[in-house]
């Protein structure tokens, strides 16, 4: 196929089609793209260890008032959350509550029905069996 289409646009050109020059100004950019990357990194690097020389003098000075302080904001943190879950779990189900009780026919109302109706034939078969044994005791 590339053959009877020597000249096609839609294919990509080979290495060796183009200029010289092109070749030169995409290596200059990728070596002074990958340069100032390599640069910032050792920098950002440098920075960090500096940063962690003079921070852990401190936080080892005042760990015992950061963790305890630390522990007590998570923990109220992760309470109102949990408060705020449950409250809206509770609305939910309350909503779901109040459309089915007013015939609204919210989404499981079958599944509820069904079981419903299961248990209620079970319950009546055991009073069943429970005269049928007490009859046959009691004659």
């Amino acid at each position: 196929m590339a053959d009877r289409y020597p000249h096609d646009p839609q294919q990509p050109q080979t290495r060796q089609q183009q200029p010289r020059s092109h070749q030169v100004v995409k290596a200059a950019t990728a070596v002074t793209a990958g340069g100032s990357l390599l640069i910032l990194s050792g920098l950002m690097v440098a920075a960090t260890v500096i940063s962690l020389t003079i921070a852990t003098p401190l936080l080892v000075i005042f760990s015992p008032v950061l963790v305890p302080a630390a522990g007590t904001i998570f923990l109220l943190c992760s309470g109102f959350l949990a408060s705020g879950g449950f409250g809206v779990a509770a609305i939910s189900v309350l909503s779901w509550i109040y459309g089915y009780v007013t015939g609204k026919h919210p989404p499981g109302a079958d599944s509820l029905d069904q079981a419903r109706w299961k248990l209620a034939g079970k319950a009546r078969e055991m009073k069943d069996r429970a005269e049928q044994y007490g009859q046959q005791a009691s004659a």
